[in-house]
């Protein structure tokens, strides 16, 4: 590979996942904090959050950049629903909401048992329309992400909203900041990052994995990898099973056997990604004030 190659190797199945030729582009820079990147292929744009700077933004393949929403109450990650509709988290107002084709807000979820959600950090879709989300606290720790405010759950839990009823299930509360979450590509797996060594240097940098049953509950939580620097944050998995996650160096990618394959080496502290483009196979990363592209041979797994 060429010396300045962006591709760092760590187990030879790697070597199938990229083509070394390929580069890492700096799309855009001049946010505070860049996350929650979503593609929307119907529309051809790639929409990603500033969340400091409470604005969401939009990136086409002409290379024109946006501003999609502001105030955007300090959004973080998003996904789509089976519908296409964006599906958001906002830390702002602690809550879960989407956006309508005609643009207006559903909110889907801010409350718990009657108390105020922490600050709904991301969230995925699965097939059978329940919208799945984690809550930790980080949006109400100061006033730069999100308001400060004292924690009303007694847990930072991972919930599973019902598409018929509307019911809010915690589904796991035993993370010290629960973060990115996936479902591989069968949806029997849910894979959760907890980055509480964001600010505690002795808590885990681990993605934990469960299996899902029935679509309706998690069993057998057990550690599925390390992160080796810096923490977890968003992630996203392949059409062969094969995890992708941030990291303080880049993206590192992992075999379904929990096997640090590889990593994709960034100049910023990587917040979150997602496989986007015509055949799914062109990484967007959100680090730090940028966002960043590059091709890959891996294609991401379906999404609306």
């Amino acid at each position: 590979m060429p010396a300045s190659s962006p591709f760092e190797v760590h187990d030879n199945r790697f070597k199938a996942l990229f083509n070394s030729s390929a580069a890492l582009e700096e799309l855009y820079s001049g946010c505070r904090w860049a996350e929650g990147p979503v593609w929307f292929d119907d529309a051809r744009h790639l929409l990603w959050s500033d969340i400091p700077n409470q604005r969401m933004l939009r990136w086409t393949p002409d290379g024109n950049v946006s501003v999609f929403r502001e105030p955007s109450n300090f959004t973080n990650g998003h996904t789509r629903d089976r519908q296409g509709r964006l599906v958001s988290c906002e830390h702002g107002t602690r809550r879960v909401t989407r956006t309508e084709p005609d643009g207006s807000i559903t909110v889907l979820a801010d409350r718990f048992q009657g108390k105020h959600l922490n600050s709904p950090n991301d969230v995925v879709v699965r097939s059978d329309g329940s919208i799945w989300f984690t809550d930790p606290t980080y949006g109400i720790l100061s006033d730069y992400e999100g308001y400060k405010a004292e924690p009303e759950q007694s847990s930072r839990n991972v919930y599973r909203l019902d598409p018929v009823t509307g019911e809010i299930t915690a589904l796991v509360s035993d993370f010290l900041q629960p973060n990115g979450l996936a479902f591989s590509p069968d949806e029997n797996l849910l894979y959760v990052a907890d980055s509480g060594a964001s600010h505690d240097d002795t808590a885990p940098r681990h993605i934990r994995v469960f299996d899902v049953n029935d679509g309706r509950t998690l069993s057998n939580g057990r550690v599925f990898c390390h992160i080796d620097n810096g923490v977890p944050d968003g992630m996203r998995v392949d059409t062969s099973g094969n995890v992708w996650s941030s990291a303080a160096d880049g993206v590192h990618c992992f075999a379904p056997d929990g096997t640090l394959l590889g990593k994709i080496l960034v100049p910023q502290t990587v917040a979150n990604l997602t496989f986007g483009g015509p055949r799914r196979n062109r990484l967007f990363i959100t680090a730090t004030r940028s966002l960043y592209s590059i091709y890959v041979t891996a294609t991401g797994a379906q999404m609306p």
